[in-house]
């Protein structure tokens, strides 16, 4: 498992706590985002990172992942389009 230096705190929306991390991997120094989140919506960021696995570096635990820091952006707005996507619209009522 790579070595972990933490570093400054970084905010993340959808109240997902972030800590920059610089990794020691076998190509050199990669830096990656701490993200601690609720299940649910680590399932949607799995979800997310499946199939190309652009995004993710580590999977540490059922609420914590670390990901790319310089692919945060960008997975901060495909989470936000999968939770407009899965929201449902209230149904409006017939009464006037």
């Amino acid at each position: 498992m790579p070595k972990a230096i933490k570093g400054k705190p970084s905010p993340m929306r959808l109240s997902v706590n972030s800590q920059m991390m610089a990794f020691l991997t076998n190509n050199g120094l990669m830096v990656g985002v701490l993200v601690e989140c609720d299940p649910s919506i680590k399932a949607i960021i799995l979800k997310i990172d499946q199939d190309k696995h652009d995004y993710i570096v580590e999977d540490l635990d059922d609420q914590t992942l670390v990901i790319k820091e310089n692919q945060l952006n960008s997975l901060k707005a495909r989470l936000e389009e999968e939770l407009a996507n899965t929201q449902q619209m209230p149904e409006e009522s017939g009464s006037e």
